[in-house]
């Protein structure tokens, strides 16, 4: 049986709060930057406390303005910092994985996966070891990516059981040159969370599932009996109710 985890921000929690317990909701909470600084162990506790209803919990980390790829060895060295608090701010929480993005941009390292690569295991090495030793996973989603072979680069390099990738359908959807099929023979073995929401594949719409044109119904069947965490990432309660029912309908058929 699939437990659905629904994407909330950290701030948003509060306000919905009667929602995530009336309907028992497993969640994935977003850190944003902004905020994390002013976050305490206290805060995290006193959260804990209010989600009273013990769900499974994921962690969506920081990712503006980071670079795990980072040249720079102070950039890399920031980056680093920052994803080994979340994951110390996180371990009250006991998150099954944390969703980082992997930072590469084909423009920026003008093509150039080896600059990138060499760079992004000098930080993931270090995360992964101390996610590994907190009992968490570590999950790299995909965002501008128009197909994975990076992504697959990086996870066989790392070679670890505790390292994998998230499969975001919005941001595939919006990106790829790729087909769904061709992109998940790369990748599939290594995936193991699905972002899920919906877009015309014109803008990074957040869209209920349905709402858009991805064909949910292949992805649902290419990952069928595997163990996976399924995410849906609506951006709004009535969003987040419309996915819930049609992601029932969906893995009913």
């Amino acid at each position: 049986m699939i437990r659905l985890h629904i994407h909330v921000p950290y701030d948003s929690l509060d306000k919905h709060l009667s929602f995530i317990r009336q309907e028992k909701l497993d969640l994935e909470i977003y850190f944003g930057t902004r905020l994390f600084d002013s976050l305490s162990k206290a805060d995290i506790t006193s959260l804990k406390k209010k989600l009273d209803h013990d769900p499974a919990i994921t962690i969506h980390a920081p990712f503006m303005d980071l670079s795990p790829g980072a040249v720079d060895p102070k950039v890399r060295d920031v980056t680093i910092k920052r994803f080994s608090d979340v994951i110390d701010l996180s371990e009250t929480l006991r998150p099954k994985v944390i969703v980082f993005h992997s930072g590469y941009d084909k423009w920026k390292y003008d093509s150039r996966v080896d600059i990138w690569l060499e760079e992004s295991l000098k930080t993931w090495r270090v995360i992964n070891k101390k996610a590994a030793d907190a009992g968490i996973r570590i999950a790299i989603e995909n965002i501008f990516e128009d197909e994975p072979s990076h992504l697959k680069l990086l996870a066989d390099e790392m070679g670890s059981d505790n390292f994998g990738l998230c499969f975001d359908a919005g941001h595939f959807n919006l990106f790829s040159k790729l087909s769904l099929s061709d992109w998940l023979k790369q990748v599939k073995q290594y995936v193991i969370e699905l972002h899920l929401h919906d877009n015309m594949g014109d803008a990074d719409s957040h869209l209920a599932i349905g709402d858009g044109n991805f064909n949910f119904k292949e992805l649902f069947k290419e990952f069928e009996g595997k163990n996976c965490i399924y995410t849906l990432e609506a951006h709004s309660v009535e969003d987040a109710r419309k996915g819930m029912e049609r992601l029932k309908s969906l893995l009913n058929k």
